[in-house]
């Protein structure tokens, strides 16, 4: 099994009510974004966009290839994503380190006050060393949160030359997910 490229494992992993601010590892650039998304049935439209994410329609909604040989975003799944054009397109491999799956009452609504998703971190071959955290929260006041969390440096010399290029597309790609994640959302 191909070793991470970082050390810092697992930051990503906050189940709610656990913040996503602070306690980043040092060294690292860090991005926390939280759109919150307008749904008339916050249970139902939690509960699509969690399994969205779990199953990489919210990567394939942004305009990424994901290539695993699973369905869905397990602990220990391998997971190349891809992101361009033909011979343009960058890969980039990881692994998943967690997944959260929706808690749902007796009556199979989503319980608020939970986030689902997961977290993967860099192999070997990603432009960065980091991780990648992807969630839906239903807070405890039954408001739809979509948030995408990240800590990475460049993975080489040749990406660090290239490093205000991937911050652009880092956050032209969290735009597409933002979006992707509307659309997921809209199906509960």
């Amino acid at each position: 099994m191909e070793q991470f490229t970082y050390e810092e494992r697992g930051a990503t992993d906050r189940p709610f009510p656990g913040s996503l601010e602070g306690g980043w590892p040092s060294g690292y650039t860090v991005m926390v974004e939280s759109r919150e998304i307008a749904t008339d049935d916050p249970s139902a439209s939690f509960i699509a966009l969690t399994e969205g994410i779990l199953a990489w329609e919210l990567h394939r909604g942004a305009g990424l290839t994901m290539d695993s040989p699973v369905e869905r975003a397990e602990p220990g799944a391998h997971v190349i994503s891809g992101f361009g054009l033909g011979r343009a397109r960058i890969k980039a491999p990881c692994r998943v380190i967690w997944s959260r799956a929706p808690q749902l009452d007796g009556a199979g609504r989503a319980v608020p006050g939970q986030r689902g998703g997961f977290g993967y971190g860099t192999l070997p071959g990603h432009p960065v060393r980091g991780e990648e955290g992807f969630y839906a929260e239903l807070t405890a006041d039954n408001r739809l949160l979509f948030i995408c969390s990240a800590y990475s440096v460049p993975a080489g010399p040749l990406f660090r030359l290239a490093a205000p290029v991937t911050r652009l597309t880092q956050r032209y790609v969290l735009s597409r997910y933002v979006a992707a994640a509307r659309a997921l959302a809209r199906l509960g």
